[in-house]
């Protein structure tokens, strides 16, 4: 297996040769053939090492039989104790997801910290095969199918190609030692269920699965590299991007075969699983919307237009903000400046100028209201902001973020599109106010 992994590394990851390597090991099977597999070839290799606190003295004794290792094969470590319960309990996890994120959280600070490039775990071709039979069991598009990837940002997962049985085969060969979870013997968790009792059984009816498992994992990436390359074509025909973040054209989606397919493979990235729903989206009325945790997808009209939620506009949504008469800038929730100027010029949808002396103070921002009117500047009238927003075709995402400068309950400027006749400046004003937009 050694020669047989050199290679491996040399046709996959030859980038890694001239690399200082963080290699994450539990002191299991796994991790520590991966780590001699290494050393043995020649790499420049520290060890890391996470004790979750799981397991009580069986968590300690890991953690001393790693820095033995370590060691022996006289190599860096680093190790991190985890009160992992408790952080599950206060993130509402589970506990495998809490050592998940701890675990991959605490690699990525090591990393940065020492300037090492690429993160090694010993995930290896079963550990692959029960990723994709979970993922199947869930419920999932191609990417869950295709299981574990060998190269995600810069963690790197070498042993992927190689099964649970030429691991053990090269260990006992070499006599190494290593330590066994018992964690791992219980079937309290879907993967070791189908470790211990499915793939068995399975393996018995079917010599070669792992051989064909692989073959079919390179059919689905194939797959999916081919509807990557039709999505990407199909993005540019069905989407635009906005000041907001995206819109789709619905008429044209609905033109297209697949629309649902479509929409997953398009909207997937940005965490949305509601598929139904989003599909009856195309033929809802404008103002139904959708949120995943990140993103809102809202029917406007002709099109979905996507965009990021934003925490800060959402927990002041609502709120009203006055502005005192002193105040040369605001940050929250928009930024703004103001400034006490002779003349004025360059006047633009980010700037306006005022009659200081007709403002009355506090002034307010608040957003907007069904039935607000206001005097455009260089119009004759009033007018209703529904209709200046009907003019100016903004979405109903874009709508929801207008702010309005307000003073003693008469509109000072529509922020960003217009601002109000009443406040000009003219012949007769003694002070003009600045007022800007910040980007």
């Amino acid at each position: 297996m050694l020669s047989t992994f050199q290679k491996h590394l040399d046709s996959r990851f030859s980038f890694l040769k001239n690399e200082k390597l963080l290699v994450a090991c539990s002191g299991g099977l796994d991790s520590v053939v991966l780590t001699h597999l290494l050393v043995k070839n020649g790499y420049e290799v520290s060890l890391a090492h996470c004790n979750f606190s799981l397991r009580g003295n069986e968590s300690d004794t890991d953690s001393q039989f790693v820095i033995q290792l370590a060691k022996k094969l006289e190599l860096p470590i680093y190790t991190e104790t985890f009160e992992t319960e408790q952080f599950a309990n206060d993130q509402g996890l589970s506990i495998q997801m809490a050592a998940r994120t701890l675990r991959y959280q605490w690699f990525e600070e090591l990393s940065e910290e020492l300037e090492i490039k690429y993160i090694l775990t010993a995930h290896h071709l079963d550990d692959d095969l029960e990723t994709f039979l979970i993922n199947f069991s869930r419920g999932t598009g191609i990417k869950g199918l295709m299981g574990i990837p060998q190269y995600n940002h810069k963690i790197i997962r070498p042993l992927l190609e190689f099964s649970k049985e030429e691991i053990v085969a090269f260990a006992e060969r070499q006599q190494l030692n290593w330590r066994e979870d018992s964690s791992n013997f219980s079937n309290k968790y879907l993967r070791n269920a189908l470790r211990l009792d499915v793939i068995p059984k399975w393996k018995e009816v079917t010599p070669d699965l792992l051989q064909n498992y692989k073959t079919t994992r390179e059919h689905l990436k194939n797959s999916q590299l081919l509807i990557e390359d039709y999505v990407a074509l199909i993005f540019t025909y069905v989407v635009e991007e906005t000041k907001e973040g995206y819109r789709l054209s619905v008429s044209k989606m609905k033109k297209l075969p697949n629309s649902k397919a479509l929409l997953y493979e398009l909207l997937i990235p940005f965490g949305f699983t509601a598929w139904d729903d989003i599909h009856k989206l195309l033929d809802a009325q404008a103002g139904k919307q959708i949120a995943s945790k990140t993103h809102i997808l809202l029917k406007d009209r002709d099109f979905l237009i996507l965009e990021t939620i934003s925490k800060t506009n959402s927990k002041n949504e609502l709120k009203e903000f006055q502005i005192s008469m002193n105040s040369k800038s605001i940050k929250t929730p928009i930024k703004l400046t103001f400034e006490t100027v002779n003349s004025f010029e360059n006047v633009s949808s980010e700037v306006i100028f005022v009659d200081a002396d007709l403002l009355r103070f506090p002034l307010k921002l608040r957003k907007w209201e069904e039935g607000d009117v206001f005097y455009p500047f260089g119009f004759n009238g009033k007018k209703k902001l529904s209709k200046l927003f009907k003019d100016e075709k903004l979405s109903l995402l874009a709508k929801k973020k207008i702010w309005l400068l307000v003073s003693d309950d008469k509109i000072v400027w529509v922020i960003g599109l217009r601002a109000d006749n009443r406040f000009k400046v003219t012949s007769k004003t003694n002070t003009i106010l600045k007022i800007q937009l910040q980007k």
